[in-house]
């Protein structure tokens, strides 16, 4: 017999959120924190799932692959089913899984899940997949699967990542670039609300079809923009009607704005520029707060606290929003103060436990383990 043991991150987003699923650009990292599987072979049919974290089982054969009403469960077996349209599995397996991501944080917990378990069935079973094929493969699961229509940023960062790097992706070609992420003396600490509502997945959706929306008016114009990747704010303002359609204008108008915005920040860095990056942080923030309107009163009072303070060059909401974690950039001799002063506000306004962790940028998916016996 033989099993493999494999290692997949989630992941931090710098700059470029909401970018992805329109042909923008994002600039990610894999993190320290990760969801490991352990995928072993069968002698019989049966496919074997168990969450070690929640103490849960599931069995059932491999033809009978289906959506589950097991959140956990669809994000292993959403990856089978691309396996199965494209390979045939030689006989049944177990997968166990374990996990230290926080769930909801907005680290993508679901994609490290979808990556480890993609990435160790292709190598148990040599299929000989590439990397890229394997994060879209992943994307398709989460699609078909989990039901949320996402961008392809996460399931990348946790296979491409490399340690102590960012990854500036252009999601239109999927051509990317490393950039060395050297914070000197500084460090990158997240800020948990400890909320997430129910709403994120559905409005997450929402916007996808917003933005799609704004480009059917633009296209009834200027058929080449086939997203906001290729719009600009002239083009919006001559195409989209402010006062008629004033969502629609400000989702895309966000968009449109953080694409250049992004580019604009990996210049920053390759300039050693730090506070330009950090500024332009703030600046996403208040889009995603104003504009796409995907914060919460939880994550706005979290930036509020921190933005005027000469030792955070940096911070703002960080995924899809209405809840999860907010992103800073501290210098390191005042992350204790810092995070125990907004402890303290964060419990005395809104009556929750602040929760925080500290990011280390790491490697992306790789094997621990790979053994015969």
């Amino acid at each position: 017999m033989q099993s493999i043991t494999v290692k997949a991150p989630g992941r931090i987003n710098l700059i470029g959120e909401h970018t992805d699923y329109n042909n923008g650009y994002v600039l990610p990292a894999a993190i320290q924190k990760a969801a490991t599987v352990t995928i072993e072979k069968r002698t019989d049919n049966l496919v074997v799932l168990t969450a070690l974290d929640l103490h849960e089982s599931i069995t059932i054969t491999i033809a009978d692959i289906k959506p589950s009403a097991t959140q956990w469960v669809n994000y292993i077996i959403g990856v089978i089913a691309q396996f199965q349209k494209i390979k045939r599995f030689p006989s049944g397996f177990s997968v166990t899984l374990k996990s230290d991501i926080p769930i909801g944080a907005g680290l993508s917990s679901s994609a490290a899940i979808e990556c480890a378990v993609a990435y160790a069935l292709n190598e148990l079973f040599a299929f000989g997949i590439d990397k890229m094929e394997l994060a879209l493969m992943a994307q398709k699961a989460e699609h078909e699967y989990a039901g949320v229509q996402c961008g392809i940023m996460d399931q990348f960062a946790s296979l491409f990542g490399k340690k102590d790097q960012v990854v500036l992706l252009d999601c239109k070609t999927m051509k990317y670039q490393y950039f060395p992420f050297d914070l000197n003396e500084y460090s990158i600490v997240l800020f948990d609300t400890q909320i997430k509502h129910a709403l994120a997945s559905s409005e997450y959706n929402t916007r996808r079809l917003e933005c799609e929306a704004g480009v059917a008016m633009i296209r009834e114009k200027y058929k080449e923009v086939a997203t906001l990747r290729e719009a600009s704010l002239t083009i919006l303002n001559e195409c989209v009607n402010e006062n008629l359609y004033p969502i629609i204008y400000n989702r895309c108008k966000y968009v449109i704005q953080e694409i250049e915005r992004t580019v604009a920040a990996t210049k920053n860095l390759a300039a050693k520029e730090l506070k330009a990056f950090g500024a332009k942080m703030f600046v996403t923030h208040e889009g995603l707060s104003k504009l796409y309107e995907v914060s919460c009163p939880e994550l706005d009072l979290l930036v509020d606290m921190v933005k005027n303070k000469e030792q955070v060059l940096g911070a703002r909401m960080m995924g899809g929003g209405f809840g999860g974690c907010t992103i800073n950039i501290i210098k390191t001799n005042a992350v204790n103060d810092l995070i125990a002063s907004v402890s303290e506000t964060y419990k005395q306004q809104t009556g929750k436990d602040l929760q925080h962790y500290m990011v280390s940028i790491e490697d992306g998916a790789n094997v621990i383990t790979n053994s015969k016996f």
